[in-house]
């Protein structure tokens, strides 16, 4: 059964960082893109950002270019976020993905992805 699990969210203040972690379990995907996703009550799961099977390539939503990093390792079959200079419309839950197939680029859609964490709450106050 595959898994995956995010950890690392909270309440914070406008202006402070967080970092999300989320580990993937029952199968690898050293081999194929990872990505956060984030959705807010009465919208549309929205895409934040992705990384490559090697962590070579990275892809990012507009609204958060130069405050968020996606990183990965491949051996711990983990994928992070770390999001600095948050701000109050950063707030909602983030979502973990995971491709089970190796695409020529980085998807940022949810249909590209197969596999879900539960999600993770941040919230920052103003």
């Amino acid at each position: 059964q595959v898994q995956l699990v995010e950890s690392g969210g909270g309440l914070v203040q406008a202006g402070d960082s967080l970092r999300l972690s989320c580990v993937a379990s029952g199968r690898t995907f050293s081999k194929t893109a990872m990505a956060w996703f984030r959705q807010t009550p009465g919208k549309e799961r929205e895409f934040v950002a992705a990384i490559g099977w090697s962590g070579g390539s990275t892809y990012y939503h507009d609204s958060v270019k130069g405050r968020f990093t996606i990183s990965r390792d491949r051996n711990k079959n983990s994928v992070y976020l770390q999001m600095n200079s948050l701000k109050p419309e950063d707030t909602a839950v983030y979502y973990c993905a995971a491709d089970s197939f190796s695409r020529l680029r980085l998807g940022t859609s949810t249909n590209e992805y197969n596999y879900w964490g539960q999600g993770t709450q941040v919230t920052v106050s103003s």
